[in-house]
């Protein structure tokens, strides 16, 4: 029934099955003459962008749209998961233009953290991964803080170009282009406008003063991250609210801690040490002998050692070994999505559990 109809906002095929999906729109809006999809109904109305998730191929199609124009990239990671949400291969498609990088969620962060600090192993990470971006910001967007900064810095590194703000799912893209919004257009009513000859993505547009545009590209999902593992209820567990506290855990060789059922570590060797665990306040961690660690995990996995729940234990992937030697101090173990640990001290041997297809690695230390 719905094939016929596309949005007059930005052109995609309306849907009404599918309130997450591209192009829904209720059935009560097929009635109207203009027919509007939510996702630019809600811009136009309220001035606020809606994330919609893409496939890889999706990706690599808007990639190539950057790669082919002359605009300003603003790229957004999220600081608590930086390597889980790191886009990888964009600095293949960027040609020319330039990168200015925003670490989102800079409130979760213990306040101990100084902000330069954060910027400059921002760069080097960046760096290492093959981006060089023009600055990097630190940025809440859902509490706002230091929005005002980046709007100035975005301006200037236009040079009146197109932007196009581009991250993996919730990183907090559609917050931080809804703070912009504010911030650039006041209130004024937000018209979206047309997408690309030739796609049917639903890549939004929003016109600036001087006729160019802030264009929206739909979050990226990132198959290596957490999220896509544990239920959606369980998510307000591992994704975290509000500033973390990180834990120390004495541990003695042969320790074994559980972070809920959804990742373990191990430490083999290297005498009595303590490690700083920087996850979610709501995770519960839990604490064993390494011999007895395959069996309380057999035993308790969606009970004592939740998330998972029970009724997910089923296909919740195994947990895959990472074995680590820290060579150096201040070196963090990262499970991607979900949080570090962080060893102070050169010469530990440790393992790190994460689920099949999970990323666990390590890195200098952030905090």
């Amino acid at each position: 029934m719905s094939e016929q109809y596309s949005c007059i906002g930005c052109g995609v095929k309306i849907q009404t099955e599918d309130r997450e999906a591209i192009g829904y729109a209720p059935t009560s809006a097929l009635e109207k003459e203009e027919i509007i999809c939510q996702r630019c109904f809600r811009l136009k109305h309220y001035n606020e962008v809606q994330d919609v998730h893409l496939t890889d191929d999706d990706f690599l199609k808007i990639l190539n749209e950057i790669g082919k124009s002359d605009a300003l990239i603003v790229k957004i990671v999220d600081i608590f998961d930086f390597n889980g949400s790191w886009l990888p291969g964009l600095h293949r498609f960027v040609g020319n233009n330039k990168i200015l990088l925003v670490g989102n969620k800079v409130d979760l962060l213990p306040k101990s953290v100084k902000p330069n600090k954060l910027i400059n192993w921002m760069k080097q990470e960046a760096k290492e991964l093959g981006l060089r971006p023009e600055e990097v910001f630190l940025v809440s967007a859902s509490k706002g803080q230091f929005i005002n900064e980046v709007a100035a810095a975005i301006d200037e590194y236009r040079e009146g170009k197109d932007v196009y703000v581009v991250g993996c799912t919730n990183v907090g893209k559609s917050t931080f282009i809804n703070r912009i919004l504010k911030e650039v257009t006041g209130e004024g009513d937000v018209i979206t406008t047309s997408h690309f000859p030739g796609t049917t993505l639903d890549i939004i547009e929003i016109p600036l003063s001087d006729g160019k545009a802030l264009v929206d590209t739909p979050g990226i999902i990132n198959h290596h991250q957490m999220a896509h593992y544990v239920d959606k209820r369980d998510l307000k567990i591992i994704t975290p609210k509000k500033e973390i506290k990180p834990k120390v855990y004495q541990l003695n060789e042969g320790q074994t801690l559980f972070f809920g059922g959804l990742a373990r570590f191990d430490y083999l060797t290297g005498g009595r040490r303590s490690f700083v665990c920087h996850f979610s306040n709501e995770i519960n961690i839990h604490r064993t002998k390494f011999e007895k660690a395959d069996e309380l995990y057999r035993n308790h996995a969606g009970e004592l050692l939740t998330p998972p729940r029970m009724e997910d234990m089923e296909t919740f992937p195994e947990l895959v070994k990472h074995e680590f030697t820290i060579k150096e101090g201040k070196t963090d173990i990262v499970f991607s999505g979900l949080g570090w640990i962080t060893v102070n001290e050169p010469g530990a041997k440790v393992a790190a559990y994460v689920p099949k297809g999970v990323h666990a690695l390590i890195r200098k230390s952030l905090i």
